[in-house]
């Protein structure tokens, strides 16, 4: 059996290709393995596996997740191991499984817009070129954190027009000194931000909700995506739910910067079948067997 799971910061789509064609799909939360370690995912992973799937006959394991790059990648092998024994593991970059679902075995550009932000240009096996989004701190603009926390910033300074005030406090009752606490000293602060979205997205005909998103998606293209060299010549293949929510605004934010809109999808998993069932994956010679 050949289990492939594709991890956003938030979200985990699972899907199990059992031998006789089978398919079972299941969620976990999301694993990136530079805001949780080892034990984290493991109980993560056993709390939510399905009562029919045995771990003991996975063979092949492909999961592709946030923040799965260098030593990080250890430390969600090392917690795969833990729960399928007998499998064969490989942990990629999310970007990859974006680029695999969307293009399969053609070049060409995406990005990924969910809970964090972030791209490459891909030459149909590899990624050629990555400009780091530099994370929930520094970057991820475009992002579902990205636009969460500007609507945060907006509400703690007085901002949001008075009705969005009304109905943002009516909705969470938070003051600015709660959401100032929660981003600074609990855990998974882009996930916290991130979830603003939906206050966002029932209101993105708001001019001003409208505007946060807009420029988001601005930023996005300033800071990431116009520098990539001939950045024009290729589509805009985008992955995640943020992509795919406004993918209006978005695409109209790109047509300003002279880019034209390709394929956007909310979710790698299905594309990730396509591609893991048609394709063998050969494994890196430089890796240790697990």
């Amino acid at each position: 059996m050949k289990l492939i799971a594709d991890s956003g910061s938030t979200k985990t789509d699972w899907c199990l290709l059992g031998d006789n064609n089978s398919i079972t799909y299941f969620d976990t939360e999301g694993f990136n393995p530079y805001y949780v370690d080892a034990d984290y995912i493991y109980y993560a992973i056993i709390d939510r596996l399905p009562a029919n799937l045995d771990a003991e006959n996975v063979k092949e394991i492909y999961f592709y997740g946030a923040g799965c790059s260098g030593d990080k990648n250890q430390i969600v092998e090392t917690a795969l191991a833990r729960v399928f024994k007998h499998a064969h593991i490989e942990v990629e970059h999310d970007l990859l499984a974006a680029a695999r679902a969307v293009l399969g075995n053609d070049t060409g550009f995406v990005a990924i817009l969910g809970t964090g932000a972030n791209s490459c240009l891909y030459d149909g096996k590899v990624i050629i070129h990555q400009i780091d989004s530099l994370g929930f701190m520094l970057g991820d603009e475009g992002s579902g954190a990205y636009i969460g926390k500007q609507l945060l910033v907006s509400y703690g300074r007085g901002q949001l027009p008075e009705d969005l005030r009304v109905e943002f406090w009516n909705e969470y009752g938070l003051t600015p000194d709660d959401i100032v606490e929660h981003a600074h000293s609990k855990p998974l602060p882009n996930r916290f931000c991130a979830g603003f979205v939906r206050f966002i997205a029932p209101r993105m005909e708001h001019p001003y909700i409208n505007g946060i998103i807009r420029k988001a998606f601005t930023d996005c293209f300033e800071n990431m995506i116009s520098l990539y060299p001939d950045f024009k010549l290729y589509s805009l293949n985008c992955v995640g739910s943020i992509g795919y929510m406004f993918s209006a605004i978005l695409s109209d934010v790109a047509k300003t910067y002279g880019m034209r809109t390709g394929n956007i999808i909310k979710a790698p998993i299905e594309g990730l079948i396509s591609y893991h069932t048609n394709t063998t994956v050969q494994p890196d010679a430089n890796e240790a067997s697990l």
